[in-house]
């Protein structure tokens, strides 16, 4: 059963884009395999709103960075903002800060529809 559905920001695009197709198919597996399953090695929460997307391929970690929009009851959605490659054991600070600055971005642009 799908647990969530996930849509990609122009930023998350763009970064999937630019991967060869192997590893861009094998963050795709991962991301909706992460849909059925609740495995922290696919899908885990890094701070406060903001959660990524794990994918190992080629000794490379590759990570999408991700955030909840659960205002509508009846669909539960994942906003994938950004991508990249982790280089080194923590994520960087800035990676997290620029999703927070997309997320923040998203709901605003949102607010504005209504």
């Amino acid at each position: 059963m799908i647990k969530f559905k996930v849509i990609f920001l122009e930023n998350a695009n763009e970064f999937l884009d630019n991967l060869d197709k192997k590893p861009r198919g094998k963050v795709l597996f991962n991301i909706w395999k992460s849909r059925e399953v609740n495995d922290p090695e696919l899908f885990k929460k890094l701070v406060n709103e903001i959660w990524e997307f794990r994918t190992k391929y080629s000794g490379k970690e590759i990570r999408l960075l991700a955030f909840w929009d659960k205002e509508e009851s009846t669909n539960t959605l994942v906003v994938a903002t950004h991508g990249f490659i982790k280089k080194q054991q923590k994520t960087p600070k800035n990676e997290i800060e620029r999703a927070e600055q997309l997320r923040k971005d998203y709901f605003n642009f949102k607010n504005k529809k209504k």
